[in-house]
């Protein structure tokens, strides 16, 4: 946790034609082990409040403030709810960075996509003791995680000329690479 973010890994990436990447940087009702300390789960609506704020929500790589992508306050950046998640579209700037994440996009190489946020107070329940339902959080970013993404249903996939061409990454072998972390 840094500056009081919660972080979290999930979903799919995909290469839409040209210089715009797309997906969902998080998937509603899949449930995700968080550091083997609580199952958790996001609900539908728990973005809403700050989509209708219009927060400036940035896309980062790995987190990382200093590997910026995108805004939602330029534009290059757009958010919206539906039934199946969090979606993203972003325009990828012609930098080094940019055109290094389109590349690794490409060849599949990328990990998924995670959310930094913050509980909204009375924002979240515990049903159980180790079971947590997000429902209302105060998003800050999304990042592009080049590594393994800690949510089970996680899916990369590339996106070209409107074909849809990839497969989801084998969750039991990715939790066996995150035992080892």
């Amino acid at each position: 946790m840094r500056d009081g973010l919660e972080f979290r890994f999930a979903t799919e990436l995909r290469i839409i034609a040209g210089r715009r990447l797309g997906g969902y940087a998080a998937v509603f009702g899949v449930s995700a082990d968080i550091g083997g300390r609580f199952k958790e789960t996001i609900r539908p609506g728990a973005f809403r409040a700050t989509l209708a704020a219009g927060a400036d929500v940035v896309l980062l790589v790995d987190h990382d403030p200093a590997r910026l992508l995108a805004r939602t306050a330029s534009g290059t950046l757009r958010l919206s709810e539906d039934p199946k998640g969090l979606a993203f579209e972003a325009d990828v700037p012609r930098t080094q960075l940019g055109n290094d994440m389109l590349a690794l996009a490409e060849r599949r190489d990328l990990g998924g996509m995670s959310i930094g946020f913050r509980v909204a107070a009375g924002g979240d329940a515990w049903p159980s003791p180790d079971t947590r339902e997000l429902r209302a959080v105060q998003l800050a970013e999304i990042s592009i995680a080049q590594a393994w993404p800690a949510y089970p249903d996680t899916t990369i996939a590339l996106r070209s000329r409107g074909e849809l061409v990839g497969a989801p990454i084998d969750p039991a072998a990715r939790r066996r690479l995150l035992d080892l972390l």
